[in-house]
């Protein structure tokens, strides 16, 4: 299934010790600022739903496969020979000298225009359907990066939420530390406005799932309404280079643009075929009233090339070949240094994210914990509590904002790759 390319995106980070307790968290918001109950929440949209929705109702994809019927419908006219042609002379108004004549002519088509027509079309019908291939993987990629950006930024509101109990949970404390005459009233108030930055970001997080849910939604040309989507986040594994490479070399961009040079290839063939005339053999018979008999009539005919040798449509197709054969080369190295970058991208943002889950996050959460029960215990002072906690909030966004840019990253190489075969596999988190 599709789905197997969004790995499991967040089972290694809720079973981290750093994010048990996130697991009780608030559920996701219907579009408003109200979080509405489980119960009456849809079911989600997941992956593989979303890839059949868009595959089967993106306009851009039935656009490509009209473009293949009408190369197909162009083949089966390029197939027709000239159709024989029926011509009828009557000379002479008057009955007793009148002379009728009745001719049925076939052209003949020489030079092998009809096989020259015949390959030019089967190569635009072969042009036609690899641009629907290419298109059909490139949507692919759209719908999966759409889908993990949504992903991520349910994710993000529910960290948030869950962030947000924290700093509650520190105006709590806060809160009993002063009714108990311990510390200033003050200290109450900053945490009130720690919490009240948290909702901020909570805020902001929920507006961010609602444009990522409707960036989906036109991604998949709107064929519904989203309020929610179900998955696992997790990293993409960094396939080996070489193996990026070996299938860059059969991209399907590369692949499309190899298959105009032919194409543009067989219309020059086909514009070479018309400098040769066609001939034309007609039979038939002349019927003359007034000496009363009928003649045998024999034709063949032919133009002259004087005026119209087609030498300019020749050159005009062959220098056309050439655009696309430039065109093509610099498709290839387009090609690399995109995937390139997104290569070094994905390398970046994986390395960064485990980074973060194994050293990062365990450490933060660590020292909240520590600062939060010394801070009770009047160990700490509130301002190193606010500091814990900020450390590990950004630690936990900075890690999210990892897994988003690897999956972005992952999915811009499938869009390069082009094909059914996911840029990347899922791996276990440690």
């Amino acid at each position: 299934m599709r789905e197997a390319w969004l790995p499991p995106l967040l089972a290694a980070l809720m079973t981290s010790p750093c994010l048990a307790q996130d697991s009780a968290a608030p559920p996701l918001p219907r579009g408003g600022d109200a979080v509405a109950p489980a119960a009456a929440t849809p079911a989600a949209l997941t992956l593989a739903q979303a890839l059949a929705v868009a595959l089967e109702r993106h306009p851009e994809l039935a656009a490509a496969h009209s473009e293949v019927e009408a190369t197909e419908a162009a083949r089966l006219q390029a197939d027709a020979r000239p159709a024989p042609v029926v011509d009828a002379e009557l000379e002479d108004t008057r009955r007793e000298t009148r002379s009728t004549t009745l001719l049925i002519a076939q052209p003949i088509e020489l030079g092998g225009k009809r096989q020259a027509r015949l390959d030019a079309a089967e190569r635009a019908r072969e042009a036609a359907l690899a641009r629907l291939g290419l298109r059909r993987g490139q949507l692919r990629a759209q719908v999966t990066a759409a889908f993990a950006e949504a992903l991520v930024a349910q994710e993000r509101l529910r960290l948030a939420q869950a962030s947000l109990e924290l700093a509650r949970g520190g105006s709590t404390a806060a809160q009993r530390r002063v009714l108990a005459g311990k510390v200033s009233p003050i200290e109450e108030t900053r945490a009130r406005v720690a919490e009240a930055g948290v909702g901020v970001e909570a805020a902001q997080a929920r507006a961010e799932l609602r444009a990522a849910l409707q960036s989906l939604q036109a991604t998949l040309g709107g064929a519904q309404h989203i309020e929610r989507v179900e998955g696992d986040v997790g990293l993409p594994v960094v396939m080996p280079e070489d193996v990026l490479q070996s299938r860059l070399a059969d991209a399907p961009a590369l692949r499309v643009a190899r298959l105009d040079v032919e194409r543009l290839g067989a219309q020059a063939r086909l514009e070479r075929t018309r400098r040769v005339p066609d001939v034309t053999v007609g039979v038939g018979a002349k019927r003359n009233e007034e000496l009363g008999r009928t003649q045998a009539l024999v034709t063949l005919s032919m133009p002259l090339p004087v005026s119209n040798t087609w030498r300019g449509a020749e050159l005009e197709a062959l220098r056309r070949q050439d655009q696309a054969r430039f065109e093509a080369e610099a498709t290839a190295l387009r090609l690399r240094a995109d995937a390139a970058r997104a290569y070094e991208r994905l390398q970046a943002a994986v390395t960064e994210a485990r980074t973060l889950q194994d050293e990062v996050l365990p450490g933060a959460q660590s020292v909240h914990e520590a600062t939060t029960k010394g801070y009770e215990l009047g160990k700490f002072g509130f301002l190193d509590v606010l500091d814990a906690q900020r450390t590990l909030l950004q630690a936990r966004t900075q890690h999210l904002r990892a897994v988003a840019q690897a999956h972005l990253a992952a999915a811009e190489i499938e869009r390069l790759l082009g094909d059914d075969t996911p840029a990347s596999a899922p791996t276990a988190q440690p």
